[in-house]
């Protein structure tokens, strides 16, 4: 009997056990299941907007009450069948620190919160520059004491489905410790507000250098655009991976079409030797972008090869090999010796040679090319590229043999329309801001024809998904040392051009940088009065400071035989040239025949310039700083403002067929 018993209470022990330990797996399953969460954009140290509604959403289990404290709020909520939640804080003014907090079956505690304006800065490496890449950049961050700025960097990430949240990032506290990697052009406006207003100021930077328009707008976008519907319908479904995997399918099978031979990586390490028989190789031309040629929408490694041919006598001169630039990286050598190694897409390379490893006869510049994503390949004008001598140069443009090492696993941004809006932009819908200020165009110089309409649908795209029509301001692009002018076609004129024309979208406002850009570089370093000409823009458009915030911008002309009377408006206190004469440089005229000519202008009221030619003798038509290092074009008004570039003919411009495409792997 005191055996069965004891089985028996052995048996039950065992249930007992079972039983506890089903109950605690329940229990901590549940406890794991039901954190609720919140989106990545609150975290400690943010700002949230002034005098709005405050949306603030998170995720938890299905049908969980969510309960949100905020200053004198307390709102609750039931997480959706999806298990998100959202509540709608009442208007907030100006002011703080305050703590927000988040309840359901567990607590969450954001710490340190200021409510003031928040801006939302984007676009491509203009606005993702820093302040510690920006002029004065020591004793600017050395004076960063404005703990009433915040900051935060949305992560670099795509995806070709819509994200709902963005991963480690946090929002920062200006100080002399973190500024140095806010964007700068953000953190000078910021600044100015600050010290202007008296306010809490928040900077959201979405950036990324070297992204064009299109990887910044909404898929539902484009469908509801006529211009770019069409290739919408055209992007494959699904997420990034399956994208990927059809990316890398159909490269594949176009590098195996048209390179006919079996190739083996044992070979690659005598690539860049002198005596390697290339014969089997392909050519494409350099300088030349390689999409549009055999290497379209490849990113990855490739080889380059050329020969040159050096007498006795020159062999022993300084010798140098002058690259334009590289799209990106290289590593560079002569007869299998490295000679330089650059990363950066848009530097020039000047590579000095050792005058012993140069042959007489026969020599080669072999180049090992890193195509992180984008157009790839040597670009620049073709007498750039070229062996320098003391006494001659010796020409490399043209036909250079190329093989491919390895492509890249993956997509770059711009590969696909909407990459960077589904990752970047969409995981802060629906968060409360002021305004945009956006700075990108550089990328869609080719296209710019088309940029007339990408930028209203990019403006008209976020304001639809936010359901706001809030102020967006943007930068046109800055002087630079492009190809083209007026009578061979400038793609950074027609840019420009296509800014200016998005001003017709409403409550938008354009800064003009022609007079403090680099020529010399993409990447001007004066972000400060960048940063001030914008703010100088949202203190008299927004907060009541009335002040002169633009340039002249034409407004007609009247033809009276061999001179032209240009009005102008938004002259502030009146029409001011750099000169110490009332002469102004950048104007040209053309007559019927189309050709333009440099104008002799003279300011001759506050508003009005008389233009006059000599070579043109009925002038038709006027342009203005229509090439793209404008920096000798020195129309202001008297507050210091650049005239807007302009022209007044519709004829026929170099980009008006350049479309963006989708490569359909097929």
């Amino acid at each position: 009997m005191r055996l069965v018993e004891n089985q028996t209470n052995l048996e039950k022990s065992k249930t007992m056990k079972k039983t506890l330990i089903i109950f605690f797996i329940i229990l901590f399953g549940n406890s794991i299941q039901a954190k609720v969460t919140v989106a990545t954009i609150f975290s400690d140290n943010m700002v949230l907007q002034r005098n709005t509604t405050i949306p603030i959403w998170g995720w938890a289990d299905v049908n969980e009450k969510v309960t949100v404290k905020f200053h004198n709020q307390s709102k609750s909520v039931k997480a959706d069948k999806s298990g998100k939640w959202m509540v709608r804080l009442d208007n907030e003014m100006a002011g703080g620190p305050y703590v927000l907090t988040i309840e359901g079956k567990n607590a969450i505690q954001i710490k340190n919160i200021l409510v003031g304006e928040v801006w939302l800065c984007s676009g491509q490496s203009n606005m993702e520059w820093n302040v510690e890449q920006s002029n004065n950049a020591a004793v600017e961050i050395a004076n960063a004491n404005f703990p009433n700025i915040r900051h935060i960097k949305i992560p670099k990430e795509i995806n070709s489905i819509p994200n709902d949240d963005f991963k480690n990032s946090k929002w920062e506290i200006c100080s002399p410790e973190t500024v140095a990697n806010f964007t700068g052009i953000g953190y000078f406006y910021a600044k100015i507000l600050n010290q202007e207003l008296n306010i809490p100021i928040g900077i959201i930077n979405a950036s990324w250098g070297g992204t064009n328009i299109e990887t910044w707008i909404s898929r539902e976008g484009f469908e509801s655009s006529d211009e770019f519907k069409a290739m919408n319908a055209q992007m494959p479904k699904g997420d990034y991976n399956s994208l990927l995997d059809l990316k890398k399918k159909a490269t594949k099978s176009k590098i195996e079409t048209f390179q006919k031979y079996e190739f083996t990586t044992n070979k690659i390490p005598f690539y860049k030797d002198l005596n390697f028989d290339d014969n089997l190789w392909l050519e494409v031309k350099q300088p030349g972008f390689w999409d549009g040629q055999l290497l379209a929408s490849f990113d990855g490694f490739i080889w380059l090869r050329k020969h040159f041919t050096l007498t006795n006598e020159e062999i022993n001169q300084v010798i140098s090999i002058e690259i334009p630039a590289i799209d990106d990286d290289d590593i560079t050598y002569i007869n299998g010796v490295k000679i330089g190694e650059t990363k950066g897409w848009d530097i020039k390379r000047v590579y000095s040679i050792p005058t012993e490893i140069l042959k007489e006869g026969d020599n080669v510049v072999s180049i090992r090319v890193a195509d992180n994503g984008g157009s790839g390949g040597i670009y620049g004008s073709d007498n750039a590229l070229k062996v320098v001598l003391k006494t001659k140069e010796i020409p490399l443009s043209g036909q250079w043999k190329f093989q491919i090492e390895a492509m890249k696993n993956s997509i770059n941004e711009n590969e696909f329309p909407s990459l960077c809006y589904n990752a970047m932009i969409n995981p802060l819908l629906p968060f409360a801001f002021k305004g945009v200020l956006w700075y990108q165009g550089e990328t869609n110089m080719s296209r710019a024809f088309q940029y007339k309409k990408a930028f209203p649908l990019l403006i008209n795209d976020w304001r639809k998904k936010w359901n706001a029509d809030f102020p967006f301001y943007f930068v046109q692009l800055a002087t630079f040392k492009t190809n083209g002018n007026s009578n061979e076609g400038c793609e950074w004129a027609e840019l420009r051009e296509a800014q200016t024309e998005t001003l017709q979208v409403s409550n938008t406002a354009m800064v003009v940088t022609t007079d403090i850009g680099d020529p010399n570089s993409i990447h001007p370093t004066n972000k400060q009065e960048v940063g001030k000409r914008f703010a100088s823009i949202a203190m008299n458009n927004l907060y009541g400071k009335k002040m002169i915030c633009s340039g002249p911008t034409f407004k007609s002309f009247a033809n009276n035989e061999k001179n032209i009377a240009v009005t102008f408006e938004n002259c502030g206190s009146g029409l001011s040239s750099l000169n110490i004469s009332n002469f102004v440089t950048g104007f040209e005229v053309a007559g019927n025949d189309q050709v333009f000519y440099p104008a002799k202008a003279e300011i001759i009221s506050g508003n009005r310039i008389i233009l006059s030619c000599n070579h043109v003798s009925n002038p038709i038509a006027i342009r203005y700083a229509w090439i793209g290092d404008a920096s000798h074009c020195d129309l202001f008004n008297k507050e210091g403002f650049p005239a807007v570039p302009f022209r007044t003919d519709d004829w026929k411009t170099i980009t008006k067929s350049e479309k963006y495409k989708i490569e359909t792997f097929k």
